[in-house]
């Protein structure tokens, strides 16, 4: 499939699911809104899984190039500027980036009803891949437990201020205050997680220069 028509008919499909729900999304009604002659979308993908399974794709792809072309830090040893930078990119997705976050939690609906389509969680490994790799740094003793709830932690606030009750009461998004509000959380997340690793690994050296006392 030609890229450009693959990006016009899931970007037009993404529109719908952030518009109207997984029930707005049709190959008809996906041909009407990337201006396309009907029976365009069925021909690129035969079936409602298959069109699913290209939107999540499409979700994926763009993320990864938020994150590619403004990544943030993942420098543990200055918190600030790393909860600085996760918070720019939350706040591109709950702004600019809108409809794809909202198109991205119908579709993790849309798989817990139907078991075929729990694949699209594979590709949330990335982001806990990352934080895995930033904990084991800052010396956790289970990083790879820890960076699957450190991410779980910052999709919630993702969450809570696209779609639940964060929304009434955050700043809006887009603006120096919501990327600074969204700093200072994901700051105190952070130093949470860096000061029990750094914890950890002081109680284990002292108890291994105690042990060595006695030995």
């Amino acid at each position: 499939m030609a890229t450009d028509r693959f990006a016009v008919l899931t970007d037009a499909a993404v529109a719908l699911v952030a518009e109207l729900g997984m029930r707005g999304l049709t190959h008809r009604a996906v041909d009407a809104r990337a201006g396309l002659a009907q029976g365009t979308t069925s021909a690129y993908f035969r079936t409602r899984k298959a069109l699913i399974e290209a939107v999540v794709r499409r979700l994926a792809d763009l993320d990864q190039a938020d994150l590619e072309a403004g990544g943030p830090s993942l420098d543990v040893t200055d918190p600030d500027a790393a909860a600085a930078g996760i918070a720019a990119v939350l706040d591109r997705w709950m702004s600019t980036g809108r409809a794809r976050t909202l198109a991205r939690y119908a579709c993790l609906l849309e798989a817990t009803h139907h078991p075929e389509l729990r694949t699209i969680l594979a590709y949330g490994d990335a982001s806990r891949a990352q934080a895995r790799a930033m904990l084991a740094a800052a010396g956790a003793p289970d990083p790879e437990r820890s960076g699957d709830h450190l991410v779980a932690c910052i999709d919630g606030l993702l969450f809570d201020r696209v779609a639940g009750a964060g929304a009434r009461t955050a700043p809006p998004p887009g603006t120096p205050e919501n990327r600074a509000d969204l700093t200072v959380a994901v700051a105190a997340l952070l130093r949470a997680y860096t000061t029990a690793a750094n914890a950890s690994s002081t109680a284990s050296a002292k108890a291994a220069i105690e042990g060595n006392s006695r030995s």
